[in-house]
């Protein structure tokens, strides 16, 4: 016999799921041009980068950790790709040059935060100036144009559908893999859940705080030249804010700010509802002023959801143990 509680469980784990449906039902309302496939197709196509950059973001979230400096870093690794395939003429020099680039930075941003002990707030809020600046004195400032072949990344198609989000598809396969079946992945949740008690049960924490910046870098580094393909140009002064779009699809997605929890599919659905979001309001010509201020709000709220249900939790669990509210508590 099924219970009531257990009935309400199984729908809380695809509740984000009703969202995105509740979100695409209202929009093909809103514009009947929102449902046609060339726009299903646009919509995926923008999504690529962001998702890259919010699998990044979920896995050190998860881990206690955080980046401010991916938007930055995209840049820099875009740039420098794009620079490198000018010179040598090879996408393969052209896609390790931009994946290095955004290795090494989060391997400097780990360096920072494991071994110097500065928050990651800090540490990658100062890589995040440092790679603009970078990027930025690279290129004098200017747009690296003409960059022929290299756009087949971010325009290129295998026959209908576009190599971006076929490079998603499988990012999104692999970053799965990796948070459900790996003990770096097992190892995140219990970092971020706990981690003297992570030490305590034999993790190596500073080994797994490196690999989750390297991925995190990999990640940003094949965003730069998804983001720089697309757009048809090394853009020094592109991407500015985008770590923000990252973080905000890990929130919606259900990812705790307090580190331990989170999924790969709620994050991939939290960056769908986030690009339906975009799409819609684009499409209905919303102000840009506007969408800010409604991106703000779905962070503001989410945090606040994600607080509300940690305390509920911690509330419950007291309730069952008999333990007595630390608030309530009087000392003797």
């Amino acid at each position: 016999m099924f219970s009531f509680k257990k009935s309400s469980v199984d729908i809380s784990k695809f509740s984000i799921f009703l969202i995105l449906v509740f979100f695409i039902i209202v929009s093909s309302f809103l514009n009947p041009n929102f449902l046609s496939s060339g726009n299903i197709i646009n919509i995926l196509r923008q999504l690529a980068v962001p998702v890259l950059l919010s699998f990044g973001a979920m896995m050190l979230v998860i881990s206690g950790m955080i980046d401010l400096s991916a938007g930055s870093v995209l840049a820099l690794a875009g740039v420098l790709s794009v620079s490198s395939y000018k010179i040598t003429g090879s996408l393969a020099v052209a896609v390790v040059v931009g994946l290095a680039v955004g290795v090494f930075a989060n391997l400097i941003n780990a360096l920072m935060v494991v071994e110097f002990k500065v928050p990651a707030f800090i540490a990658t809020l100062a890589m995040q100036m440092v790679a603009r600046g970078a990027a930025l004195h690279y290129t004098g400032g200017q747009n690296i144009l003409q960059i022929g072949s290299y756009t087949v990344f971010g325009q290129g198609h295998i026959g209908p559908i576009p190599i971006s989000v076929i490079i998603m598809t499988a990012v999104t396969g692999i970053i799965y893999y990796i948070m459900k079946h790996t003990k770096l992945g097992r190892s995140m949740y219990a970092i971020g859940g706990n981690e003297e008690a992570a030490i305590a049960s034999g993790i190596n924490v500073k080994k797994n705080k490196y690999l989750t910046y390297m991925i995190n870098g990999l990640l940003v580094g094949a965003a730069g030249i998804l983001f720089m393909s697309r757009v048809n140009a090394g853009l020094s002064n592109g991407a500015i804010g985008y770590e923000m779009e990252g973080l905000t699809a890990t929130i919606v997605g259900g990812t705790s700010f307090s580190g331990g929890a989170g999924s790969t599919f709620g994050t991939l659905i939290g960056a769908l509802i986030i690009g339906v979001l975009n799409n819609i309001m684009n499409l209905t010509s919303v102000n840009t002023y506007i969408q800010q201020i409604v991106k703000g709000t779905i962070i503001a709220v989410a945090v606040v959801w994600d607080i509300k249900s940690k305390r509920g939790g911690r509330k419950t669990t007291r309730k069952i143990r008999g333990e007595k509210n630390p608030e309530q508590s009087v000392e003797g």
